[in-house]
């Protein structure tokens, strides 16, 4: 495999979820009733925000009902991992510059201090209200206490316009219960672990008044982290621009300013989010944008963007979401296991991609479901702290493809899902090989064998492509691993149709073709090679250690079966289309294919374009050979994209 020093390498059911959430928090109650202020005046009532529309009501029972318990679907409480930084107050660096460790950037966020930072940090507390108690006697007052989840719950008190924490010291006046009064809390943290906290918080108010004593209690659950799909309208792209003055800097900022021209056409006008400290060009991999919400005042939602950093501890350039994007309404959640082997490119993003939002034979995803790549050869999976984090949510339980057959293993680079005019309201969009290959042998049929495969144009340090249609086809392993691809493809789609009730017709296929890393074509007894360079940032002998403790840990775990073959590992022949960006609902923007050229236009270029046409798709192109192809990634893989995060996980109909 030949290295190129200019690139760096890339390389529980929702349904048992939800009544599991809802049995911790317990049976939610009756049918609402009403309470007015005089009927509750000699006891103790909580109200927080059960139904969900972004009021707390004291006056009726609108939020009464069900306040001991939760659910995603039905009715609870929802408050916020405080984990942004609305006034910019967390240190970058340490003494004399010195930059702060990993643990450190991650440890500051709103919540991590005792204090309500400004008004858009008290944006960021879900309410909750007592009801008022004008008949209390002078001598009465209140306390409060997080009975569950106070580990990691802050609780404020509005007191004469500004915010203090409650502690147990914290004691109500006569007059404040009197008039009510209004709370705030937050969460320190999203929910890592369901086995460790299930992300409930039990706030109870005790009043005493003479010898009487009440109670009342209202739970709230931390709202999920949910992972965007593609039916979220694209706001904002993301990519990292290589500084200096190289070749590959000089061609990788050019692929930059052409992205930004083609967010513009697509009607983007928010600027690129550039990453420019670290040279890691595989933006996608280092981070998964996400987020959470609940409803704010007036109906609104209250959004807070959270950068999910790849559990790859080694990987510095995650550093610059702390760094850089943290701030006012974005967080950044670090999630690695120091204990845990890493299988460095599995634990990279463009090995998590989301479905879009479908309910199947009794299970229900309404935020969508996140897809992850493994390798069944070896037994290799992507980290299983990661995992049970995005398990933990309850709402997009990871289903695993195999990706055994590709050198990178990510699933963006033979899967997408698009959004369509249908009931479902998306399609999946997939590498065919066999149409590729059809492609070629249409090619040969009509006496074209004899053009050139590629029609890129070599450089200095890089010379074009030399084969030719013929000398492709009579490789010795180009025909024989695009159908073992297309063969693997159709498997993991099987597992997409059954899990999800997606049929045939609404599957987009779209030419592609995959050449094995060391592949090279014979042309008059000379090799001719197609040079690939691995994904992952470490050189080739990493994914050999990487297969070989798999393979170990296989064995160790199935010490009676025979031990599985390794496959075959693949990338990219022709620049893979489906590893593009969505840009609209019908605006893509796919890799130039450098196809051959015959009759004056490129056959793969034709080709993807009436796949994508037949669906209403509009196609435009970025030439990516250089800077991402010859890489092992494509268009997806260099680029990210922040999307619409406002829809209510809590009420979006699943398709």
């Amino acid at each position: 495999m030949r290295s190129r020093t200019h690139i760096r390498p890339r390389l529980f059911p929702a349904g048992s979820l939800v009544l599991a959430l809802a049995a911790a928090g317990s049976v939610l109650a009756g049918p609402a009733g009403s309470a007015s202020a005089a009927e509750t005046a000699g006891r103790a009532d909580l109200r927080a925000d059960v139904n969900r529309d972004g009021r707390v009501d004291v006056t009726g029972g609108s939020d009464k009902s069900g306040e001991d318990g939760w659910s995603i679907g039905g009715r609870g409480a929802v408050y916020l991992p405080n984990i942004d930084d609305d006034t910019k107050r967390c240190p970058v660096t340490g003494p004399g510059g010195r930059p702060l460790s990993d643990a450190k950037l991650a440890a500051c966020n709103d919540g991590s201090d005792t204090k309500v930072n400004g008004s858009a940090d008290a944006a960021d507390l879900a309410r909750v209200r007592s009801v008022p108690m004008p008949g209390l006697s002078a001598n009465a007052e209140g306390s409060l206490r997080i009975t569950t989840g106070g580990k990691h719950t802050h609780l404020f008190l509005k007191r004469a316009g500004a915010w203090v924490l409650v502690t147990p010291a914290t004691r109500l006046t006569a007059a404040e219960l009197r008039s009510g009064v209004e709370f705030g809390v937050e969460a320190t943290d999203i929910v890592r672990d369901t086995a460790k906290r299930d992300g409930r918080a039990v706030v109870r108010l005790t009043v005493t008044s003479g010898q009487k004593t009440t109670s009342d209690a209202v739970t709230l659950r931390v709202a999920p982290l949910l992972t965007h799909h593609q039916l979220q309208n694209t706001q904002q792209v993301m990519v990292t621009e290589v500084q200096g003055e190289g070749e590959y800097s000089r061609l990788q900022q050019k692929f930059v300013a052409e992205l930004g021209k083609e967010v513009k056409k697509a009607g983007i006008t928010t600027p690129l989010v550039k990453f420019t400290k670290y040279a890691d060009p595989w933006a996608q991999d280092f981070v998964e944008p996400a987020y959470v919400n609940m409803t704010g005042p007036g109906g609104k939602p209250q959004v807070m963007r959270v950068m999910l950093r790849s559990a790859q501890p080694d990987r510095d350039a995650g550093r610059e979401l702390f760094e850089k994007i943290r701030g006012r309404d974005i967080g950044v959640v670090q999630v690695t296991d120091p204990a845990e082997p890493d299988d460095w490119s599995l634990n990279s993003f463009g090995n998590l991609e989301t479905i879009p939002p479908y309910a199947h034979n009794g299970r229900s995803f309404p935020a969508g479901r996140i897809i992850m790549g493994e390798r069944k050869d070896s037994g290799a999976r992507p980290s299983k702290v990661m995992r049970t984090m995005l398990k933990s949510q309850g709402m997009q339980d990871p289903l695993l493809l195999d990706t055994s057959w590709l050198g990178v293993g990510h699933v963006d680079e033979f899967v997408q899902f698009l959004p369509a005019d249908t009931p479902r309201g998306w399609r999946i969009g997939v590498a065919d090989p066999e149409a590729g290959l059809r492609l070629l042998r249409d090619a040969k049929r009509d006496g074209h064998g004899g053009t050139k495969m590629f029609s890129v144009p070599g450089r200095s340090d890089s010379p074009a492509p030399k084969e030719t249609i013929d000398q492709a086809l009579a490789s010795r392993h180009l025909v024989s691993d695009n159908e073992m691809a297309a063969r693997r493809i159709a498997a993991n789609l099987e597992i997409l149709k059954r899990e999800t009730g997606v049929t045939d017709e609404e599957i987009v296929r779209v030419p592609a073709l995959y050449t094995r890393d060391s592949e090279a074509f014979s042309a008059e007894g000379q090799d001719v090679p197609v040079p690939r360079l691995t994904r992952m940032g470490a050189a080739s002998d990493l994914v050999d250690s990487l297969r070989d403790r798999g393979q170990q840990k296989w064995l160790a775990e199935n010490p009676a079966a025979p031990a599985p073959a390794p496959a075959v590992r693949t990338s990219a022949y022709v620049p893979g289309a489906v590893n593009g960006v969505l840009l609209g609902r019908d605006r893509y923007l796919a890799p130039r294919q450098w196809g051959p050229v015959i009759a004056g236009k490129d056959i793969f270029t034709e080709a993807v374009d009436a796949a994508y046409t037949k669906v209403g798709m509009k196609v435009s192109y970025i030439d990516d050979w250089y800077t991402y192809h010859l890489g092992m990634g494509e268009v997806h893989c260099g680029t990210n994209t922040l999307r619409d995060a406002s829809a209510a996980w809590w009420r979006q109909p699943a398709r």
